[in-house]
């Protein structure tokens, strides 16, 4: 049984970072661009945890370079659409039944890749795909992000500190 009342303290925006010529974030950038530059993926659809590829396509290209094709992705059909619909509605019970904390935990655990691991992976996609600059995309697509995810845990917890009160003789848990 899990007595314990968890809050989360307020959480700072994530730092950005500043991408100086040289510096660690900049040289694993470079990196990622390279990479994602030089390779071009394909991108099935995702239902029910399983890879769907329905040769319907279209390209990703470059919105700076219209000739660079960055991926190939498969395009949803009616079939395709009502099986996510389906497939979302089979995992809605369990999703509601996970806790609150638990949750958050998963949030949070985004958020600290986003924040190392994934952010130069985040940041390449988002200046190789939309067009941004290096300051954009890391304003844009990571540190937003981080923070969309760290500030509404810290938001959770405050809701669920601030219950209700309750008439005598009744608990009010809502």
């Amino acid at each position: 049984m899990n007595n314990a009342i968890f809050s989360f303290n307020k959480p700072e925006n994530e730092p950005v970072l500043k991408y100086l010529e040289g510096s660690e974030e900049r040289i694993l950038l470079d990196k990622e661009l390279e990479r994602q530059t030089n390779t071009e993926i394909e991108i099935p659809l995702i239902i029910d945890g399983k890879e769907i590829y329905t040769g319907k396509t279209g390209k990703v290209v470059m919105p700076h370079n219209h000739g660079h094709v960055l991926a190939t992705y498969h395009m949803a059909t009616e079939k395709e659409v009502n099986m996510a619909i389906e497939a979302a509605l089979k995992a809605k019970p369990m999703w509601e039944n996970i806790s609150w904390l638990e949750r958050s935990s998963i949030m949070l655990k985004i958020a600290k890749l986003l924040s190392d691991k994934y952010r130069p992976v985040i940041n390449a996609a988002t200046m190789l795909g939309q067009s941004k600059t290096i300051y954009q995309a890391e304003i844009d697509a990571a540190c937003e992000t981080i923070d969309f995810l760290r500030f509404n845990v810290f938001f959770a917890s405050q809701i669920y500190s601030h219950q209700p009160s309750s008439s005598p003789d009744q608990f009010n848990r809502l």
